[in-house]
């Protein structure tokens, strides 16, 4: 991993973003609006935190900006990939998340934002069935027209650099072969030869992008960048990967307050998780083979936290075997609520003596609001990560992300502990500044 100063941007940073709904279209609007200084960008860790750098009498507390070269948000350039062709104002109004009036200001440059045809499968997603889709031999030649989209994007807004966010909807779970997802070779000829069981649409993306030189972001929990063989490729051509599923609601909480039962020593029965969103994710998710792909993302973030073999006492009760406790996860389509998804947790504790006791977690959160300040912090990190020369897994995002990308094959743990990727983070500005990486993860 590279720990050298990030160098300067030059020239202005393309976004390319697959999928243009909720998610998208508020981020989009957002940056605009922030740059006409009609909004603020409320959220976002690179517009905002602060952190040290420096020890005793050189101790400074900086923005993100003061400390690292981030492209600025006058030099972003927007693209979009959408089975639907809407454009990012039609999406906007249409995926009423945002207000007209806080729209309008910048109607004309979302206008402008048309969405190229996507690389589609229905059989990925069955509840979408939009006509803007291209028209492909095979997985293969899916891939190289997506790299001619970049190149075509590249030639005609003049960027500099490109980024390539994943904000699409949840593909069909795919399970990792490592016949097939172990090496750069065996993609390669599964994608030649068509193989649509192993060979999901988000890697064809992926790997158009790595190709064509740009750092690649997965925000949903499809099996895309976290195999081998995407692994190998972004090696091969020094960029940055980051992976996967935007951690906005109910992960963020359960991320953030799993580590107060496991700090205070308490014991834990059992964490029930139930969801209600009605957007076009939501949609998605109502099909079985859907929701599998976000229920194992999900279901990842505990169980990293609270470790039954570290406290058996504490965390060794609770399901059927009798080893841990019992956690479980449900997301529910609710049309009514649109973007403004409901999370309800019950956590079942016990204490001193093994009391019984609960904790109640209800968050009424607003999907896309929380996402949008995740999608500009990840595209201008994974962009600054490039031009320190990182490759490969980009760690110290998982801040960021529900279920974070590990090397599984060496028998790594992923990090879910919030507060222990957020001294990641820190650690990572620090370096890509000239700092010294100084905050130890306990």
């Amino acid at each position: 991993m590279s720990t050298k100063k990030a160098e300067a941007p030059k020239g202005k940073l393309g976004v390319l973003v697959v999928g243009l709904g909720a998610v998208t279209s508020t981020f989009m609007t957002g940056v605009l609006m922030t740059r006409k200084g009609l909004a603020k960008p409320v959220g976002s860790m690179t517009q905002y935190d602060k952190i040290r750098v420096g020890r005793g009498a050189d101790k400074k507390y900086l923005h993100y900006k003061d400390i690292v070269p981030l492209a600025d948000l006058n030099d972003i350039v927007f693209g979009a990939w959408d089975v639907y062709p809407a454009n990012a104002y039609e999406s906007a109004i249409n995926a009423e998340v945002l207000k007209e009036k806080d729209i309008n200001p910048v109607r004309e440059e979302l206008e402008a934002i048309k969405p190229m045809k996507a690389a589609f499968d229905h059989n990925y997603a069955k509840r979408l069935d939009g006509d803007n889709v291209k028209t492909v031999k095979d997985r293969w030649d899916m891939t190289e027209q997506i790299r001619e989209d970049i190149r075509r994007f590249k030639a005609e807004t003049g960027v500099e650099r490109v980024v390539v966010l994943w904000a699409a909807s949840t593909e069909v779970y795919v399970p990792v072969d490592e016949k097939i997802h172990g090496s750069i070779e065996a993609l390669e000829a599964a994608m030649k030869a068509d193989d649509k069981e192993h060979i999901a649409p988000s890697m064809c993306y992926a790997y158009a992008a790595l190709s064509e030189g740009c750092p690649f972001i997965m925000g949903a929990p499809n099996t895309t960048v976290d195999i081998p063989a995407m692994w190998e490729l972004a090696e091969k051509t020094g960029m940055p990967i980051a992976g996967k599923d935007f951690k906005t609601g109910q992960t963020l909480v359960k991320s953030g307050f799993a580590p107060i039962i496991g700090t205070r020593c308490l014991g834990l029965n059992g964490w029930f998780s139930t969801n209600i969103l009605g957007n076009r994710d939501g949609l998605v998710l109502d099909e079985p083979a859907n929701f599998r792909t976000k229920e194992v993302s999900k279901l990842s973030t505990l169980e990293s936290i609270l470790v039954p073999e570290e406290q058996p006492d504490l965390y060794g009760h609770g399901n059927d075997e009798d080893t841990q406790y019992y956690h479980k996860v449900r997301i529910n389509y609710y049309p009514p609520r649109n973007d403004n998804k409901e999370g309800w947790d019950n956590i079942d504790i016990f204490g001193w003596m093994g009391y019984p006791m609960q904790i109640k977690i209800n968050f009424l959160c607003r999907d896309s609001i929380l996402a949008a300040p995740l999608c500009l912090d990840l595209v201008l990190l994974s962009d600054l990560a490039q031009r320190a020369g990182r490759c490969g897994t980009q760690r110290f995002l998982s801040f960021f992300l529900k279920s974070p990308m590990h090397d599984y094959t060496q028998g790594e743990v992923p990090v879910n502990h919030l507060f222990q990727q957020y001294t990641m983070l820190k650690n990572a500005i620090r370096e890509m500044g000239g700092y010294e990486a100084d905050e130890e993860i306990d």
